[in-house]
């Protein structure tokens, strides 16, 4: 498709993002479309010191590209799926789900420690409760810190001695191409983020270029596995700064489920899955049978610290 106007592609200004806008404008490009990279500032880029758990907005790393969005500044707008709201501000749309990457988490240490490989008492960082909640439900003896920054950022403070291990995404550390010694967390001991290893394509819902990036970007099998992951987070009426875990798969035709809601010092621990042909049917699902095992408890208590 050529279109008469040069498409704007908004993105966050880490390194890790403008990688991430780089592959989308390339396969932009190669349906056609003129495209050009704007960087747009965040909640999260204006408040780098302040632990992500205590920012309380669910859009930290996408309203002001939301925003962007609906001015006309940007016609698209590109995101790490995992930090994407599960309501999205009116008249925008999620127009297309990229091909995932590996959607699990990586240990990173110089030793190349497995988590229950990890000697007693060892500094772990992270900046997610998610990550926190399930560490400590399986190593109750650890240290788990609070670590800001991009991920190469992290990486050098773990070099210099602030943490003896740090949890990233596999995703996000295979596409900067660090060179980092790490080992990977299997799903049973640390379920990934909602979404974690996918890009979404946000656009306004009248948008001529709707049909062109479902084309180019659009990755079905990719589609079915998160849409079941946001329809249980949904449900669960949580954000992406709440201790909930998924990981959906698609095989012959059909979505398998995991979830998990977690309390933050990870006493508290429910767990499930649910199988079956659509996807917003799976993940609602498996949210209500969260919630009759209890993890309405966790959320409660998490709500309440935010809002008092």
């Amino acid at each position: 498709m050529n279109l008469d106007f040069k498409v704007t592609l908004g993105t966050r200004g880490s390194k890790l993002a403008i990688v991430q806008a780089e592959y989308v404008a390339g396969k932009l490009r190669a349906a056609g479309l003129d495209v050009e990279i704007r960087i747009i500032r965040t909640t999260s880029d204006h408040l780098p010191d302040t632990p992500l758990a205590v920012i309380d907005r669910r859009d930290v790393f996408t309203r002001q590209l939301d925003e962007a969005l609906i001015s006309g500044d940007v016609d698209l707008a590109v995101h790490s799926l995992k930090d994407v709201p599960t309501e999205l501000p009116d008249g925008i749309e999620i127009m297309a789900f990229t091909e995932r990457h590996d959607p699990l988490d990586v240990l990173v240490s110089e030793e190349r420690h497995d988590v229950d490989g990890l000697p007693e008492g060892a500094k772990v960082a992270t900046s997610s409760l998610r990550r926190r909640a399930q560490l400590l439900h399986r190593r109750p003896d650890l240290e788990v810190s609070e670590i800001r920054g991009n991920v190469d950022t992290r990486v050098r403070k773990l070099r210099e001695g602030e943490a003896d291990a740090l949890v990233l995404a596999r995703a996000g550390l295979e596409r900067l191409g660090l060179d980092a010694p790490h080992t990977v967390v299997p799903p049973d001991v640390i379920l990934p983020a909602v979404g974690q290893g996918a890009l979404a394509i946000a656009a306004r819902g009248d948008t001529p270029l709707r049909e062109t990036v479902c084309e180019a970007l659009n990755h079905p099998s990719t589609e079915g596995s998160v849409l079941a992951e946001r329809a249980m987070l949904r449900t669960l009426e949580g954000g992406c700064r709440v201790p909930v875990g998924a990981l959906g798969v698609v095989e012959s035709e059909q979505v398998w489920l995991r979830g998990i809601v977690a309390s933050p010092d990870g006493a508290l621990v429910y767990r499930g899955e649910a199988v079956g042909r659509d996807p917003e049917e799976i993940g609602e699902r498996l949210a209500r049978e969260l919630l009759d095992q209890g993890a309405e408890i966790v959320l409660g208590e998490i709500r309440e610290l935010r809002n008092p």
